[in-house]
């Protein structure tokens, strides 16, 4: 049993720097959003323009998630030896450069730049990710999963704006002679590089350091070893599995509607829907972990994939609002699987060791959605995209054994 007087007089010193630091993080996850939205909604049909196939538009979704797992990598030991503000913000940087490559390729008709351009551009991805775990650094015990949530939700703002700016943003790039599918990336350029901006301004105190200067020796909420060696795998194994399901789905969803006469606005409306449904129940998941525990959410988020899957699968081809329906369904499952997950690893590991951690955790997650990816595309142009869709929605259920072995004393 944890002992939570001690707790409640190291929460004052940092009371005030934690609600500065959230403000802070929403304000640049608003901007990353929009960012990251961009490579989901027009990615894979930019790499299905370029190359004539849709097997190997799933690549592209492929080598974006390989390019944020060594971000994820490189943000995580930036900030365990420097903090949270330079790993983040080195981060964002980097895609607003791969958001640039991507427009340059598609300019110079270049799938080699492309795919290098869109290895670079991950790691804004993996960037808006991380930033979930500089939400707790500070946070109470009690509230770890709530701040992580808090961070979550401010993706939505932009995530949602992003995908319905496709259209817009496709009409200005040919105005500048960019090739339309390539406009919505020069909004991702902006908006990592304004979210790093902000970061490098104004995320002081640095969260990390803060914490670890905060925290005694002796931690009262620190883990039990038994919880510290199973949270870890277990935590890693809810993530791995809902981000290599929501992928695999999402990253064929729009390639799938555009072979069948839908076109950007219909994906870009039925994209935002699902960004929506990643982020915006982040309050009520937080609420829910905080106070149930992993297991239940953990098996929320199986049974929302499944739906999701059997959903997409079975969605007659014309139907966009059954899209909309599965790919919420699909936003909604990863959301409780990341959400899980995280509190999980967040409380099995301590200041100390926790950024580097965090880093390689997230690895996996994007060696996940590499996965996803690249598998994808091979799917869905060998079986068909209901093959795909169903087969991951089954896939989804192994997260209920996963969390299973998280330890009992949480």
């Amino acid at each position: 049993m944890r002992n939570v007087v001690p707790a409640r007089t190291a929460d004052p010193p940092r009371l005030q720097p934690q609600r500065r630091v959230l403000i802070v993080l929403v304000a640049a996850q608003v901007l990353s959003g929009a960012g990251l939205a961009a490579g989901v909604t027009v990615g894979a049909l930019l790499a299905q323009d370029m190359l004539g196939s849709t097997s190997l538009a799933g690549l592209l979704g492929a080598l974006s998630t390989v390019g944020s797992a060594l971000a994820a990598v490189a943000v995580g030991r930036i900030s365990d030896a420097r903090g949270r503000r330079p790993g983040l913000a080195a981060g964002y940087l980097a895609g607003a450069v791969g958001s640039v490559g991507v427009i340059a390729a598609a300019v110079a008709g270049d799938p080699v730049l492309l795919f290098a351009a869109m290895f670079v551009y991950g790691a804004g991805t993996a960037t808006n990710l991380l930033a979930r775990y500089a939400g707790a650094d500070l946070a109470a015990p009690a509230h770890r999963a709530r701040a992580v949530s808090t961070v979550l939700v401010a993706t939505t703002l932009g995530g949602v704006a992003g995908p319905n700016l496709a259209a817009p943003t496709g009409d200005l790039a040919l105005t500048l002679g960019v090739p339309y599918l390539a406009g919505p990336f020069l909004l991702a350029g902006a908006a990592y590089a304004t979210a790093a901006l902000i970061l490098v301004v104004w995320l002081r105190p640095d969260p990390l350091l803060l914490s670890r200067a905060t925290t005694p020796q002796a931690e009262p909420d620190r883990p039990h070893p038994q919880a510290r060696r199973s949270g870890v795998p277990a935590g890693t194994l809810v993530m791995v599995f809902a981000q290599l399901v929501m992928v695999a789905i999402m990253t064929m969803t729009p390639v799938h509607m555009h072979g069948h006469g839908h076109g950007a606005a219909a994906s870009g409306l039925v994209i935002a829907i699902h960004i929506g449904a990643m982020y915006l129940p982040s309050p009520v998941t937080g609420w829910l972990v905080d106070r149930y525990g992993p297991r239940l959410a953990a098996t929320a988020s199986a049974l929302a994939l499944l739906a999701a899957g059997v959903v997409a699968a079975t969605a007659p081809a014309e139907s966009v609002v059954l899209y909309a329906v599965a790919l919420a369904l699909l936003g909604l499952g990863w959301n409780l699987g990341l959400v899980t997950g995280t509190a999980i690893i967040n409380e099995s590991v301590s200041p100390a060791t926790r950024a580097r951690t965090q880093g390689l955790v997230d690895v996996a997650v994007a060696v996940a959605g590499a996965t996803g990816g690249m598998a994808s595309g091979l799917v869905a142009a060998t079986a068909g995209y209901p093959i795909l869709a169903l087969g991951g929605g089954v896939l989804a259920l192994a997260i209920v054994p996963a969390v299973i072995t998280t330890a009992r004393g949480r």
